[in-house]
């Protein structure tokens, strides 16, 4: 894969994607940027969670389950010192449907443990819930 990034001035960056689709990523203003776009550490945690739900949507398709809506949470805690990388990863899936617990466990631990490329890429500690209809679970 390769992504072609092109510098806009200031810290403004303009990334086209092989799948054709165009982002833009910016600094805020106390470090010189122009807030055009979200940051890139905000990237990344929105690419953990859109990997990992695209993975749980296909398990639970799969096992010809389905999802009635389905949103979540991501935070993460960075390191205080440089690099400031993310230490701990947590997200919080919530779905809606008549999903037995035990599925959505197994599609969730899945996705975490095995199948999603962002999360499994990274150096930090990766934990999951979810809710099922409004009832909160831990994997």
């Amino acid at each position: 894969m390769k992504i072609d990034i092109q510098w806009q001035g200031k810290m403004e960056f303009k990334t086209d994607t092989p799948s054709g689709h165009h982002i833009t990523t910016d600094a805020s203003s106390e470090v010189g940027g122009e807030n055009l776009g979200p940051r890139p550490t905000e990237m990344l945690l929105s690419a953990v969670g859109t990997c990992s739900g695209i993975d749980i949507v296909d398990i639970l398709t799969k096992m010809r389950l389905e999802v009635q809506s389905f949103s979540m949470e991501v935070s993460g805690e960075r390191a205080t010192e440089f690099p400031k990388k993310f230490t701990d990863v947590h997200m919080h899936y919530r779905l809606m449907g008549d999903l037995p617990v035990e599925k959505v466990r197994r599609a969730v631990q899945l996705s975490v443990e095995k199948y999603c490329t962002v999360s499994n890429s990274l150096s930090a500690r990766i934990t999951a819930s979810f809710e099922v209809n409004g009832e909160h679970f831990n994997t």
